[in-house]
């Protein structure tokens, strides 16, 4: 009994040792083999591994393994993923890989456990950085020949060789006067926009201080015909000097006449030679500058006519033409996207404010009015939203404050709560703004151009039509468009996935 209940062991563990044989895989990832069952690559349906079968051009039968060319390190992830059931991301890889990689076995990245959620949001947090650095064009665009003229849609008339002279020019001028780090002709241009421009602010500031304007001259009194002619004496006509209205020096209204002609210039080269005028017109910082240079030659129409000096108060949108400086700034780009990207704290921290101003400024209101108060300076709840919003942004003008203890109090919380509201947000602005500066010098120190690699529909055209040189001498051609992958006649045809 005991001799045959041994045989009958053998005889068990010797089929399950065939069993098991026959239901492992063997995977040979990027030169690691890994070594598993099949029903566990079941575990999850509808992926590649799951579709496995020796018809597939990755099996070798005479290894007995799948061959593939992949990423191994993450693979050993993807593995254990099913195995466990559980997705881990690997933190020796980069999350744009992981992310390819999941997508190539035919896995979801959003599958990943939420201990390794926070690294792979971090990820694409990046990539979403990039992207806005890219739409941002802060780095200059050394791209040349057909990459330039494809921009303007010109690139089959660059291959066939039948650009004209305007499609030749149109490039250079729009490089000159919109990338001002393209080359030294667009760095000088630059500088010459950028001294008319500050220029232009400065004259736009000192013409409005007293000192440097002209009063104007009116005559006092009025003297009739017949008082002259009885006069025995001939007395001057007095003159009065009306100081409350005056105008700017001339010398200012040449200045500006000058700086306003290069600006008209600068217009006009980039209307006509940028890529996409929509997209031209589409720009704040464009319609800013077309705007102001039309504001100025309005006001000096209105000037030569003697029309009143009303209208100087459009002339107040030319200071804006200090946005224009974003464009030879990289830094002040970077600034306004912070405040873009940051919308959201932004638009919190004003609703907290609103909330406060509103019940503080009813608070104190009637705080006042509790006690006895003969210098009650609260006579409405508008004027404690003055109070309010003047108090929680820590500025304190002291032109309205409170005297009762109760409205004291109030105060005191008020000014708490204001410098609570307004801290909260700012290092969320404050890290957005390092994160976008310290992605833009990271990428400042890459190199411009790199190597190409090659993709596999080029790949296969070289192999298709490389010169093969064979044992009689000559170099034939050799067509390999079906060449199999993998050789084997004693198999049926092949198909990779």
């Amino acid at each position: 009994m005991i001799i045959g209940d041994k045989i009958n062991r053998d005889e068990v563990n010797n089929r399950q040792t065939v069993m098991d044989s026959e239901y492992r895989i063997i995977l040979n990832v990027g030169g690691v083999r890994h070594e598993t069952y099949k029903h566990t690559l079941k575990k999850i349906p509808a992926t590649r591994l799951s579709r496995l079968t020796t018809n597939l051009a990755n099996y070798d039968p005479v290894l007995n393994e799948y061959f593939f060319d992949r990423h191994p390190g993450v693979f050993a992830q993807i593995l254990n993923y099913y195995r466990t059931g559980k997705l881990h991301y690997p933190l020796d890889v980069c999350g744009p890989l992981f992310e390819e990689e999941l997508k190539y076995w035919g896995l979801d990245s959003n599958e990943c456990e939420p201990c390794c959620w926070m690294t792979l949001s971090g990820t694409r947090d990046t990539q979403d950085v990039l992207k806005t650095l890219d739409e941002l064009d802060i780095e200059v665009d050394q791209t040349e020949g057909p990459e330039l003229y494809k921009r303007f849609g010109w690139e089959d008339d660059y291959h066939n060789d039948s650009l004209s002279a305007w499609q030749k020019i149109k490039p250079r001028i729009w490089r000159l006067f919109d990338e001002p780090n393209s080359s030294r002709s667009a760095q000088f241009i630059a500088a010459i926009s950028v001294f008319f421009l500050i220029t232009a602010i400065i004259v736009f500031c000192l013409k409005t201080h007293p000192g440097l304007r002209i009063p104007e001259l009116a005559p006092f009194g009025n003297f009739s015909r017949n008082h002259r002619s009885t006069s025995s004496r001939i007395h001057p006509a007095q003159i009065n000097i009306d100081k409350a209205n005056s105008r700017p020096h001339p010398t200012f209204m040449y200045i500006e006449t000058i700086c306003n002609i290069w600006f008209t210039i600068e217009i006009l080269a980039r209307f006509s030679s940028c890529p996409s005028r929509f997209e031209y017109l589409r720009a704040p910082v464009n319609i800013i500058d077309i705007v102001a240079t039309l504001t100025f030659y309005i006001d000096l129409l209105s000037s030569m006519f003697g029309a009143t000096a009303d209208l100087e108060f459009f002339s107040i949108i030319r200071i804006m033409r200090l946005f224009k400086l974003t464009h030879h700034n990289s830094g002040l780009k970077i600034l306004m996207h912070t405040f873009r990207a940051s919308a959201k704290e932004l638009m919190l921290l004003v609703f907290f404010l609103v909330l406060g101003v509103v019940v503080f400024a009813s608070l104190v209101y009637y705080a006042e009015r509790v006690e006895s108060n003969e210098d009650n300076q609260f006579v409405s709840i508008p004027i404690g939203l003055w109070w309010a919003i003047v108090t929680m942004t820590t500025i304190g003008y002291g032109d309205i404050t409170p005297h009762t203890y109760l409205g004291r109090l109030i105060g005191s919380i008020c000014a708490l709560a204001g410098v609570l509201t307004i801290a909260l947000p700012v290092p969320v602005i404050v890290s957005n703004f390092a994160m976008f500066y310290s992605h833009t010098q990271a990428r400042s120190k890459m190199p411009k151009k790199r190597r190409g690699v090659l993709s596999m529909d080029q790949v296969a055209q070289h192999v298709k039509h490389a010169p093969v040189r064979n044992s009689n001498g000559p170099t034939q051609r050799k067509n390999m468009e079906n060449t199999p992958l993998v050789s084997n006649n004693h198999t049926p045809p092949h198909t990779l996935i």
